[in-house]
């Protein structure tokens, strides 16, 4: 990681640049296999599974006996800390619900908005080294309690064609049955246009690699809804002297395992917090099976020192991270200025690990500085609002003139009318 010092203000924004990892020919790439799905169906999405998951599958569908027999491949003890998930999950995410009152805006008007779950969502659960079942969780959960009348989820197989059970027991105990073993950005392709198997869907969530994001984001541009922007993930720990560098050494490298192109970020007002966590860092990096992925993430990472904690916090709204850690000994206080981050963890105590998999909180977050604009995913994504509003004879006496006399400024006479013929009544 690269260390810098006091950086002036004019630099920040070049700071705050992730690391470019998308290559040259990416976007035809993408483009070239939505056109295939879009045109060819289910014939494509058999090629490009053997072509890059070296699987050659039967049928695109998970048969339902494989789902419900995945059970039986999963221990007592992981059963039993899923279930703790699911709980801390369901409470958190059920307390997002909740009836809107009907607005009297004035007399013999009023005016109320009702939420509808989406019907159709389609949920991108990665696979491949780090098979994120967790996902099932962050995704499959919100949807059931918004409401949404079908759930398609699409994964990746494996070389034999079979999908890690952990994602299919999570998906089973979560209540999602309809499960295909397509990913990449064919599986983008398939949920936004629909094939022979799998059907279109009115939204898509999860995150992926590259080609993923990019296949969202092409999709997005023809109309289909997306949950956020995404791409690779990233934490930015502001730590000051009290902050226990073995604790912070762990919080960065849990969050640059998860690719090469993740970044990791420390802000602090303390040389000797910087010197500390290098160290740590060094001690704890070998012991991780993930090492050389993890070592490439932190050459695009740094730490940064600040001469006080006021202007880390500032830099961070500036950055605007995915995951942000406050592990000072004001931690509370600091965490009531931030206004830019997609999920902040505070104090000593709370590692973003325990926000990835069970504290309560959705893991799927914007990236890339979308925190400026973007929340995470939460039961209102798989919401749309509808807005009512009934007038009676009273309320169009009320409204009308104002409303004739701005329609007629716009020059639409129609509108006007519309009044004008009801005021006569």
């Amino acid at each position: 990681m690269r260390t810098i010092i006091y950086p002036e203000k004019t630099s920040w924004p070049g700071l705050c640049c992730r690391p470019g990892t998308v290559g040259r020919n990416i976007g035809a790439t993408v483009k070239r296999i939505l056109k295939d799905v879009k045109i060819s169906g289910d014939a494509a999405l058999f090629k490009y599974t053997l072509q890059y998951d070296r699987a050659e599958l039967k049928e695109l569908k998970v048969p339902e006996g494989e789902i419900k027999g995945s059970a039986n491949r999963i221990s007592p003890e992981m059963k039993k800390a899923i279930n703790t998930a699911i709980g801390n999950i369901k409470k958190f995410h059920g307390s997002q619900l909740h009836d809107e009152e009907v607005v009297e805006t004035m007399p013999g008007v009023k005016c109320m908005r009702k939420s509808v779950p989406i019907e159709k969502a389609g949920l991108y659960i990665p696979g491949g080294s780090a098979p994120l079942f967790s996902t099932v969780l962050m995704l499959g959960i919100p949807a059931k309690i918004a409401g949404c009348s079908q759930i398609i989820m699409c994964t990746p197989p494996d070389s034999k064609g079979s999908v890690n059970p952990l994602i299919l027991y999570t998906a089973y105990i979560t209540g999602i049955s309809d499960i295909y073993q397509i990913g990449g950005a064919q599986a983008i392709a398939a949920l936004a246009y629909g094939t022979e198997t799998i059907p279109a869907v009115n939204k898509i969530f999860g995150p992926g690699n590259q080609y993923v994001t990019k296949a969202k984001e092409m999709v997005q541009a023809e109309g289909v809804a997306i949950d956020l922007p995404a791409g690779p993930s990233e934490v930015l720990v502001i730590a000051d002297d009290q902050a226990d560098p073995e604790f912070v050494a762990a919080d960065l490298l849990s969050q640059a395992e998860h690719g090469t192109d993740s970044q990791v970020v420390l802000l602090t007002d303390s040389r000797k917090i910087i010197s500390e966590v290098k160290n740590e860092i060094g001690k704890q990096l070998n012991s991780l099976p993930r090492r050389d992925i993890t070592a490439k993430a932190l050459v695009k990472s740094m730490m940064i020192l600040f001469p006080n904690l006021e202007a880390c916090i500032a830099f961070s709204n500036e950055y605007a991270p995915e995951h942000l850690i406050i592990n000072t000994g004001n931690a509370g206080e600091l965490a009531l200025e931030v206004v830019n981050a997609g999920s902040v963890f505070v104090g000593r105590y709370s590692c973003e690990s325990a926000g990835d998999y069970a504290s309560g909180t959705n893991h799927t977050l914007p990236t890339n500085g979308y925190a400026k604009c973007y929340s995470g995913v939460s039961v209102d994504s798989f919401m749309k609002k509808i807005t009512f509003q009934e007038l009676t004879a009273e309320g169009i006496r009320n409204i009308g003139p104002a409303v004739e006399l701005m329609a007629d400024a716009e020059r639409l006479t129609g509108h006007a009318n519309a009044v004008k013929v009801r005021m006569k009544k």
